[in-house]
């Protein structure tokens, strides 16, 4: 047996709803209405979209990476109905063992365990997370490799979810160069790339930037492009002939699954991809929304006594409330799964503990989303886009009070516990 045992939580999961999974955070906000026409007068067609995904859709797919600065031959993309069949079809075709930062995004690690591929999780550097240390990944490569194991896909990403992180560049190529000098495939999940809450201030480079020839883009267009329920994603091949066998392996397995974008969906998806200019302005104002509200999320949590790198990119925070064990002792809190159910009871929405994303599980971490504070009637999450003070709008100031209420509970009940000086 191996000493360096793949981490698998697989009894933990499973709490909640049947095979409960963290999904995506999604923006809660209402579907753009270009979208919805589009979908609509694709609706009416027999036909349905080819298996990896047809001409109009992966032309759109090489334009947008093209307006990115990483053009695409034809032959080197693929489409698929979301992230997780890609990457599915992306473990069954390399092989081997996969490696994912810890923490990393619930849908990574699920997809190789169902092929029976074990996954070892890597920690992450200081800095940021999505991407792993790079000393620690050539420690845990060597070490897998001397215990009889077969490491060959790293999955990463530079805009995080659930840290929602960015990478900079100066990190990621070490990792990358270490990921490289070890002869791993990578799979750069770039969902949230389009999500950077300074894109000004935060400089994003993408490791196929670095090492074209062995790094695979994935983006899951529910990121920002798409709303959560219409599953569509694309997948970029490596300029070279690996990428080509690759590309016609991951065809195979998405052909054997007939895993296939649903046409009204890809007609949505090619329009999306386009970025006419009501796409581009939507993701900007719901970019400039989130970000608002990831502030404001920090600033909670952190004015409470937890821990929570400032968010960068996506729609959600992560934090770590160690710093407020004893408070949450006292309510029964002591791992993860204890904080997701008294946070989620409180707050009534989901906050998924970090054990869902193969962080520790008695580390007192938990993953909170922006779109939840913004739900309300199709009016309201309209008039949020809208209006110059969306906080203080009265459905989000009373969601972002109840959260507040209950982390300022915590840490008074923290300083309650404090030992007299």
């Amino acid at each position: 047996m191996r000493r360096t045992e793949p981490e698998d939580h697989g009894p933990v999961q499973d709490h909640g709803p049947v095979r409960y999974g963290p999904p995506p955070p999604t923006d809660g906000l209402p579907v753009l209405p270009e979208l919805v026409s589009v979908l609509a007068r694709a609706a009416g067609r027999a036909e349905g979209e080819p298996v990896g995904g047809g001409p109009a859709l992966l032309d759109a797919a090489r334009g947008y990476w093209s307006r990115r600065g990483a053009p695409a031959e034809p032959g080197r993309t693929v489409a698929g109905p979301g992230g997780p069949a890609l990457l599915l079809a992306l473990t069954a075709a390399l092989g081997g063992d996969v490696l994912v930062p810890r923490p990393c995004a619930a849908w990574w690690a699920p997809y190789a365990r169902l092929l029976g591929r074990p996954v070892f999780h890597v920690a992450t550097p200081a800095e940021c997370g999505g991407v792993p240390d790079p000393y620690t990944l050539l420690e845990t490569v060597r070490r897998v490799r001397a215990e009889g194991g077969d490491p060959r896909l790293l999955v990463l990403s530079v805009a995080d979810d659930p840290t929602a992180t960015v990478a900079p560049p100066e990190v990621l190529h070490e990792a990358v160069e270490a990921a490289a000098g070890e002869g791993l495939h990578l799979v750069s999940d770039e969902t949230w790339r389009d999500t950077l809450h300074a894109p000004q201030e935060t400089v994003l480079v993408s490791p196929a930037e670095m090492l074209p020839e062995r790094v695979t883009v994935v983006s899951d267009l529910a990121g920002s492009l798409l709303p959560a329920g219409w599953p569509a994603a694309i997948a970029r091949f490596p300029g070279s002939a690996d990428g080509d066998g690759l590309h016609a392996r991951v065809l195979d397995v998405l052909t054997a699954l007939d895993a296939r974008v649903a046409a009204p969906v890809a007609a949505a998806a090619a329009y999306a991809l386009g970025e006419p200019e009501p796409v581009t302005a939507r993701v900007a104002a719901a970019v400039r929304l989130h970000a608002r509200v990831a502030d404001a999320l920090h600033a909670a949590v952190v004015a409470a006594g937890g821990l929570a790198r400032p968010p960068r990119a996506g729609r959600h925070l992560y934090a770590d409330l160690g710093p407020l064990r004893e408070a949450l002792s006292a309510h029964g809190v002591g791992d993860a799964q204890e904080l997701e159910d008294f946070l989620s009871a409180r707050l009534g929405m989901p906050a998924p503990g970090g054990h869902r994303f193969g962080d520790d599980l008695g580390a007192l971490r938990v993953r909170l989303s922006t779109g939840m504070l913004l739900d309300g009637t199709d009016e309201q999450r309209t008039e949020c886009l809208t209006s110059p003070t969306p906080l203080e709008l009265p459905h989000v100031q009373s969601a972002l009070m109840l959260l507040r209420s209950v982390f300022d509970d915590l840490r008074d009940d923290a300083q309650r516990w404090e030992p007299p000086r």
